[in-house]
């Protein structure tokens, strides 16, 4: 079985990009989740900036896990969709660049085919996932609003390598499923994993995101099932909410060290 290989979402610790990368090399990931904004966005990254980030990763032992494409709105929405998809190529080809070779992109809930959107984000979707077959970048869409079964059966209507997902067990549970149950269907689609959890917050109020070991998710069978689907992409560390989210991040990577046998 591959040893699992743990990281962190730069964004989630609250700190500057190069203080993020100092403080991920510290808590012994070994890679980092970063979004292509500011910075970092693929028209303001030249070619010798690239170059200069790639060497700021190696200079901490650091891996560029993915590259987030955070976008406000989907890939189903037709209001100025062309240079939405555009701006996902770029980052695409920014992920390539700099060792990543995936991009994680927001995927809404599944339309039936009946539906107005569903052509629109199956046509988004042949774009970039043919796209990312000719220069060796697969898109990673976060998913979790519809159970795995329909999610594989989904992508399997697509000719195209370039079209996997980004599998968040907060996202799954948050949305009525499984999280451990829903993984083994999946197996072959999964290119990346957010590490979240969550759990009951009360009758009334559902729901909630919490550090990494205190929800719900079963994480000894969870990270389990990682290592028989012989998944070889980074378990990053999330955490959109909290007051303290820095050492929520901290503690959830050595939470998941344990389950995470040493690479020799």
């Amino acid at each position: 079985m591959k040893p699992l290989k743990i990281g962190i979402v730069v964004e989630s610790t609250g700190l500057s990009l190069r203080s993020a990368l100092l403080a991920a090399a510290r808590m012994g990931a070994r890679g980092v989740q970063v979004s292509g904004v500011g910075e970092l966005a693929p028209d303001r990254l030249t070619e010798t900036g690239r170059r200069e980030f790639r060497n700021l990763l190696r200079s901490f032992d650091l891996e560029l896990a993915a590259l987030d494409v955070p976008v406000r709105r989907g890939l189903d929405v037709a209001e100025d969709l062309q240079p939405r998809i555009e701006r996902v190529r770029k980052s695409m080809q920014l992920a390539f660049d700099l060792g990543a070779g995936r991009v994680v992109v927001p995927c809404p809930k599944l339309p039936d085919a009946s539906a107005p959107r569903a052509q629109l984000l199956r046509e988004s979707l042949s774009a970039l996932g043919t796209y990312g077959d000719r220069i060796g970048c697969v898109v990673a869409l976060e998913v979790g609003f519809d159970p795995a079964a329909k999610v594989k059966e989904y992508l399997a209507t697509f000719d195209t390598g370039g079209l996997k997902v980004t599998y968040d067990p907060a996202n799954f549970l948050l949305h009525g499923h499984d999280p451990v149950a829903n993984l083994m269907p999946l197996a072959g689609l999964v290119a990346h994993v957010h590490a979240r959890d969550a759990r009951s917050a009360g009758l009334s109020r559902g729901l909630q995101e919490v550090p990494v070991g205190a929800g719900d998710v079963d994480w000894m069978a969870f990270t389990a099932t990682l290592q028989v689907l012989e998944f070889d992409g980074f378990l990053t560390v999330k955490r959109d909410a909290g007051d303290d989210k820095l050492t929520d991040v901290t503690n959830g990577v050595k939470f998941l060290q344990r389950f995470a046998p040493p690479v020799v």
